[in-house]
């Protein structure tokens, strides 16, 4: 079986001990630095590119249970922008946690007040956030891997309508200061929902049969069951217990899983990797370690696990 995992590195996973399995999985394997952020580095492993941006909106909404067309979509991911000394930085996590009755109130505000620009902010089935438009908005937007932690001043919108979105953004924000939902939240001591990040906009691209030998895509977020709908790949659930999911496949297919960064605080699932690979239920692992605006791409056999003269480094020196 060939097995490729997508995981976006949480801080846990960063500080790991050089001597874990993720670090001795990428002592072993062979190892390229992309600067792209890892959903940029999907997109294009599926063939899309940036016209300016990867048309992630689209994709995710349409497997979100909403109705595409041939509009133009943005994500509209609900976020806090912390005050620094002289600038604003976009806050981790993005999106925001938000409650779904808070978040009802705050998109009918939102499209309250947006309406007459032709903006129609919605809610997927899995609670992410868009922003359908009624024209093109001739923008490039940042993807939240590369803003985080950043001065926001520096990822706003580029382009022909900028200026206008930085305007309706500003609007976003005076809206938000005062929300009923956000007395609450900070009543409760929770982050204010003060602004949306908009990112990864486009129109559906035309459909598309992805042609490599991906048999099967496990995961749970919108983007992956669109790009698993529109390259037209079967797609299940992830199952938590990536122990049980690897008993579970044909030992003749490639799999690409997702497997969330956000919920793993030490070298379990790694470990259950480097066990597969050295007892050859795995023939190929590759792994795409996302980390904001950086991505590893980490190739390794069974083979290469027995490469013992290559010694463990903590996994940050990887992106130096």
């Amino acid at each position: 079986m060939k097995l490729t995992v997508d995981c976006a590195l949480s801080n846990a996973l960063l500080n790991l001990a050089e001597g874990g399995a993720l670090a001795r999985l990428l002592s072993r394997a062979s190892v390229r630095r992309l600067d792209l952020p890892l959903e940029a580095v999907i997109c294009s492993q599926f063939g899309l590119s940036a016209k300016p941006d990867y048309p992630i909106a689209p994709l995710a909404a349409t497997a979100d249970g909403l109705e595409v067309g041939d509009d133009y979509w943005l994500r509209a991911d609900p976020a806090h922008l912390q005050l620094q000394r002289d600038s604003f930085s976009l806050s981790e996590p993005l999106p925001l946690q938000v409650q779904r009755e808070h978040a009802a109130l705050i998109i009918a505000s939102l499209n309250e007040h947006f309406s007459r620009d032709g903006m129609t902010f919605m809610m997927g089935s899995s609670g992410a956030w868009y922003l359908r438009l009624a024209t093109p908005p001739e923008i490039q937007t940042t993807l939240p891997g590369v803003a985080l932690g950043r001065n926001v001043f520096q990822h706003m919108p580029q382009g022909a309508g900028a200026s206008s979105w930085l305007s309706y953004l500003n609007e976003v924000q005076m809206l938000l200061h005062e929300h009923p939902v956000n007395a609450e939240r900070e009543s409760s001591h929770g982050a204010a929902v003060n602004s949306v990040w908009v990112s990864g906009g486009g129109v559906m691209p035309p459909a598309f049969f992805k042609q490599d030998d991906t048999d099967l895509m496990l995961g749970n977020s919108p983007l992956y069951h669109g790009l698993a709908a529109w390259s037209g790949l079967a797609i299940r659930p992830a199952d938590p217990d990536l122990s049980r999911t690897l008993q579970s496949l044909n030992a003749e297919c490639h799999v690409r899983l997702e497997l969330s960064g956000q919920h793993l605080s030490d070298d379990d699932n790694f470990n259950i990797l480097w066990d597969a690979l050295r007892a050859r239920k795995i023939e190929q692992l590759t792994l795409n370690l996302g980390c904001y605006e950086t991505t590893l791409v980490a190739t390794i056999t069974p083979v290469n696990t027995y490469r013992f003269w290559r010694s463990s480094k903590p996994v940050s020196s990887y992106l130096i």
